[in-house]
């Protein structure tokens, strides 16, 4: 995603479609068929990704669970990712 602050504006049509204008679809690695978030804050709307909103949610909910399984390295994910795959093989 692109660091670079810029404002766009686009025309709200009869049905409520609002065309994201490419520069801001590059920044937000957004393409054709994808889908987009909406956050409204007040009278604020952020716009974003939803895969890679989805991803900040999993990762915030997720935060700590590898500390509390005792994995604390690479090393440690190697080997969980290992005994994962022997388990599926069974």
């Amino acid at each position: 995603m692109s660091t670079t602050a810029f404002v766009n504006d686009s025309k709200v049509m009869s049905k409520g479609q609002v065309t994201i204008p490419k520069n801001v679809r590059t920044a937000l690695g957004i393409n054709t068929g994808d889908r987009v978030t909406f956050i409204v804050d007040g009278s604020n709307v952020r716009v974003v990704n939803s895969a890679v909103y989805a991803l900040m949610k999993f990762q915030e909910q997720m935060k700590g669970a590898a500390k509390d399984a005792g994995i604390l390295s690479e090393e440690d994910v190697a080997n969980w990712i290992t005994a994962s795959r022997r388990e599926e093989e069974k």
